[in-house]
């Protein structure tokens, strides 16, 4: 039997008020005058002087915003990349990523293809990098995606969407400050941290399942049953935990694989633009067939926090348009098999896909 030699985030260093530190952690990677420090921002941030105050440039160093409407697009990582090769003379000492997964992803992605041949969408897939990328920060202001520990950078390509999954894609150093998440608006507050509640369930009810996985995912799953069902923590508490949670449950998934959930939320993002955290909702809240327990605890929390979920999101589709969903989901096999077992393929068939999209 082989074993897969998995990669992890090298560095890491928690706790509140610890992207001060950031200066000191990148100086000694600065690679001379001419390589810069790039950093990707979340727009959210900008004006924001309590955050980008503390981001200190030299040389040829810059902030670049990056818009968060939309989920990171294999052609968006293409022309950032071109624009960083014909302003600069040098290859980036650091990119820095500050924001939520999709800044990171953007930051992971484009520290790939920096070292990388050809267009993002050549290496949508597993394993397919076959260079280091360039040193790579990744700083979350928000908690439950995973992103910060994760092999995987998620893309929508001209084909899919699918993921750089990658031993060169995690972060080389990550600062996790919670006070970075004080100001996120609850809605996105809970639709990111039932990311992390979903990646749980999913590798916890995963046939690929191991003592690695499992411990990670145990603790990510009580820390959000504490965050979202408990009644004692103040906002700190909170904030300090589902950074932990996220984290977690971000590694759970790096040494097992999602499940149903993410695999048929990732056809909602491929064809109609749904963000990740509010598809896999969307998505998860029907699926008590797969996850009868873990559903149960989410309609809980979606209580407890009062929040309504869009509905009808698929009911005007014409079937072609379901079928390009469908096909999304379906060519995510990993996630399929980690959900059902090896014979997936006869207990999900096309026909129960287009069922459970028509209920959302």
């Amino acid at each position: 039997m082989s074993y897969k030699n998995f990669p992890m985030v090298s560095r890491v260093i928690f706790g509140r008020g610890s992207f001060n530190q950031l200066d000191e952690i990148i100086a000694p990677k600065r690679r001379g005058r001419e390589a810069p420090f790039i950093y990707y921002v979340d727009d959210v941030f900008k004006g924001n002087h309590w955050l980008t105050s503390r981001i200190s440039l030299s040389y040829k160093d810059k902030i670049i915003y990056i818009p968060t409407k939309e989920e990171p697009k294999t052609e968006q990582i293409d022309q950032l990349v071109e624009d960083l090769i014909l302003e600069f003379s040098e290859r980036p000492s650091a990119i820095i990523g500050i924001g939520g997964g999709i800044v990171l992803d953007i930051a992971k992605a484009v520290s790939l293809m920096l070292t990388s041949e050809g267009e993002a969408k050549d290496y949508q897939g597993w394993d397919l990098v076959k260079n280091p990328a360039i040193y790579h920060i990744g700083i979350p202001t928000i908690s439950g995606t995973g992103a910060e520990v994760s092999r995987t950078t998620i893309l929508t390509g001209p084909e899919r969407k699918l993921g750089i999954n990658s031993d060169y894609t995690p972060f080389d150093q990550v600062i996790l400050d919670p006070e970075l998440t004080k100001d996120v608006p609850k809605d996105q507050w809970f639709y990111t941290g039932m990311d992390c509640f979903v990646h749980c369930i999913e590798s916890l009810n995963g046939t690929f399942l191991n003592a690695f996985s499992k411990s990670y995912g145990e603790k990510a799953f009580d820390i959000c049953k504490e965050v979202f069902l408990g009644n004692d923590l103040s906002e700190k508490e909170s904030q300090d935990k589902l950074m932990m949670a996220s984290w977690h449950g971000g590694m759970s998934i790096a040494y097992s694989q999602v499940g149903v959930a993410h695999a048929m939320s990732y056809g909602l993002g491929y064809l109609l633009g749904v963000k990740h955290g509010i598809g896999n909702c969307i998505v998860f809240d029907h699926l008590e067939e797969f996850y009868p327990e873990g559903v149960k605890l989410f309609k809980e929390m979606k209580t407890k926090h009062n929040i309504i979920l869009p509905t009808g999101v698929c009911s005007n589709l014409e079937d072609d348009e379901l079928d390009i969903m469908i096909n999304v989901a379906l060519s995510l096999e990993p996630l399929w098999e980690n959900a059902l077992g090896k014979k997936w393929k006869a207990i999900i068939t096309p026909d129960k896909l287009k069922a459970l999209y028509q209920k959302m």
